[in-house]
C-alpha cells in the first residue's frame, strides 16, 4: 500500500536539510572571510585609527535585518541568550584582566583603580540618574538603572588601552585595566537598587537587604571566593607539576575550569561572579613555587626537543608558575578574541531594532565630554597623576559588552516593555558611538602619550 505523503514529504525533508546545509555554508563563508581578514590586517589596524570592533560593528550591522537579514537578535525577544553571550564574553575578559595585572596588592598604584572603581563610578551613577531624571523624565529607579547600566567601563573593547605583560607599570595602562575589571561587578549593587526602586527585586525593610546582602557580603564574598579558589587551584597544580611531575599539560581545561568554578561558587553564595572570575585571575597570577634543590636541571637536561622542553619547564620548581601563566594567559587571550567578536557582531546586528531617541543627541556627548570627565577628576583629585594621564584616563571611558550585559540582565527581570525600549535605545547608541569614537581615536592618542613619555625619560636622563 503507497500512502501519497511520503515522497512528497521526503521532498520536503531534503529540501529543508539542503537548505540548512546552504545556510551553513554560507555563514562558514562569512565567518572564515572576516576572521582571516582581521588575521592579515591585524598589523595595519595599529597603526591605523581603526580598531577591530569598529570592523565587527559594520559586518554586525550589515549582517542585521538593515542588511542582508541573516541575524535578527531583537534585544527584547533574544534578552536571555544575548544575557548569556554578553555575560561569558565578560567573564573570560575579566578573569584575562586579573591575569596581567602584576603589581603587588601592597602597591601604592592600586589606589588608582580602586578610586576610579568605587568614587568615580559612584558619582558617574549619580549623575546619570540626575540627568535621565531632569532631561529625560525617568523615575528614579529608572534613572539609577540607567546610570548603572553605562557607568561600568569596558574590560573586553577597552585592550588597546590596558596592560599587555604583567610588568607594565603604566598608570593610564594600569588604571584603565583594573578598573575595567574591578567596576564590571561593583556596578551590580546600583543595578539591583535600580530594579528594586522599580519594584522588580526585593530591597528588605529601610534597605537592609540590599546593603546587608547586595553591597557588602556579594562584593567581599565575591572577592573572597575568587580569590581562594584562584590561590588554592594554582598552588595545587604548581605543587604537582614541580614536586610530582604530575597534572601537566591541559592549560586550556585549567582556565576554562578556575572561571566556571570561580563563577559557580559565587553565584550559589550569593555573590557576584564578575568579581569572583576577576579575583581568581589575580590570585592564580600571583601563585608563586619556592625552589628546591637541583632546581632548573630538568631544563638543562631536555636537549633540544620542543615537548621536552616545555614538560621539563612545566614540570621546574624555579618555572612551573611562571609557565602556567604564560600557557593559561595565551589560551585566554584567544578566547577573548573570540568572545569580543561574537558579541560585538551581535550589537551591530542589534542597532537595526532599535531608533536614536531624540535624548540621545545631546545625552552620549554629555556622557563622554562631561559625565566622564567630572567622575574622573572628583575620584582621582589629589592623585599622583600627570594632567595627560588625568585627560586620557577620563576620555578612555570605554563602554561596551558591560553595558550590554546588565541592559538584558535588566530585562529578564521584568522591566515594562516601554522603558525598557527606552533603555535598549539608550545604551546601543552609547556604546555604539563609544567604539567608534574610542576606536579611532585611541592610535593617535596612545601614540602621542607614548612619546611624549620617551621624550620626558631622554630629559630625565640627561639631568
Amino acid at each position: 500500500m503507497r500512502i501519497e505523503g511520503i515522497p512528497r514529504c521526503r521532498c520536503a525533508v531534503s529540501k529543508f536539510n539542503q537548505a540548512e546545509i546552504m545556510t551553513f555554508a554560507i555563514w562558514a563563508l562569512i565567518i572564515g572571510a572576516l576572521l582571516i581578514t582581521i588575521a592579515l590586517s591585524g598589523t595595519s589596524l595599529r597603526r591605523l585609527p581603526l580598531s577591530t570592533a569598529m570592523l565587527y560593528l559594520a559586518f554586525g550591522y550589515g549582517l542585521g535585518p538593515a542588511g542582508f537579514g541573516m541575524l535578527s537578535p531583537d534585544p527584547l525577544t533574544w534578552a536571555a541568550t544575548l544575557e548569556s553571550i554578553a555575560e561569558v564574553a565578560v567573564l573570560i575578559s575579566l578573569f584575562a584582566v586579573g591575569l596581567r595585572l602584576g603589581l603587588p596588592l601592597n602597591d601604592k598604584r592600586w589606589l588608582l583603580p580602586l578610586r576610579l572603581a568605587l568614587v568615580s563610578m559612584t558619582i558617574t551613577v549619580a549623575l546619570i540618574a540626575g540627568i535621565a531624571m531632569l532631561g529625560l523624565g525617568f523615575s528614579l529607579g529608572a534613572a539609577i538603572l540607567l546610570g548603572a547600566i553605562l557607568a561600568p567601563t569596558d574590560p573586553v573593547l577597552a585592550s588597546d588601552v590596558q596592560v599587555v605583560e604583567a610588568s607594565d607599570r603604566d598608570r593610564v595602562r594600569f588604571s584603565l585595566t583594573g578598573e575595567g575589571g574591578l567596576n564590571d561587578g561593583a556596578a551590580f549593587p546600583f543595578v539591583m537598587l535600580g530594579l528594586g526602586l522599580l519594584g522588580l527585586h526585593d530591597l528588605g525593610e529601610f534597605g537592609w537587604r540590599w546593603l546587608a546582602v547586595d553591597v557588602l557580603w556579594a562584593v567581599a564574598g565575591g572577592l573572597l571566593i575568587g580569590g581562594g579558589l584562584g590561590t588554592l587551584i594554582g598552588r595545587l597544580v604548581v605543587y604537582l607539576r614541580s614536586r610530582h611531575q604530575e597534572s601537566v599539560g591541559l592549560d586550556e581545561f585549567l582556565a576554562l575550569g578556575l572561571i566556571a568554578l570561580a563563577y559557580g561558587v559565587a553565584v550559589l553564595s550569593q555573590t557576584y561572579g564578575f568579581l569572583a572570575v576577576f579575583a581568581a585571575g589575580l590570585a592564580l597570577q600571583r601563585v608563586k613555587e619556592q625552589p628546591h634543590e637541583n632546581a632548573g636541571s630538568a631544563v638543562l637536561e631536555s636537549g633540544l626537543q620542543s615537548s621536552q622542553a616545555k614538560e621539563a619547564l612545566a614540570t621546574d620548581s624555579d618555572f612551573a608558575s611562571a609557565f602556567m601563566m604564560q600557557e593559561v594567559r595565551g589560551f585566554n587571550e584567544q578566547l577573548e578574541r573570540i568572545a569580543e567578536l561574537a558579541v560585538v557582531l551581535v550589537i551591530g546586528a542589534m542597532l537595526s531594532y532599535t531608533w536614536l531617541p531624540d535624548g540621545a543627541y545631546w545625552f552620549v556627548p554629555l556622557l563622554f565630554l562631561v559625565v566622564r570627565p567630572l567622575s574622573v577628576w572628583l575620584g582621582l583629585r589629589g592623585a599622583p597623576v600627570s594632567r595627560d594621564q588625568r585627560r586620557l584616563i577620563a576620555w578612555f571611558g570605554i563602554r561596551g559588552i558591560g553595558s550590554i550585559y546588565y541592559l538584558m540582565y535588566a530585562i529578564n527581570h521584568g522591566l515594562p516593555r516601554s522603558l525598557a525600549e527606552e533603555i535598549v535605545a539608550l545604551t546601543l547608541t552609547v556604546v555604539a558611538v563609544s567604539i567608534v569614537v574610542h576606536g579611532i581615536s585611541v592610535t593617535p592618542l596612545m601614540s602621542l602619550y607614548s612619546q611624549r613619555n620617551v621624550r620626558r625619560s631622554g630629559q630625565d636622563r640627561r639631568a
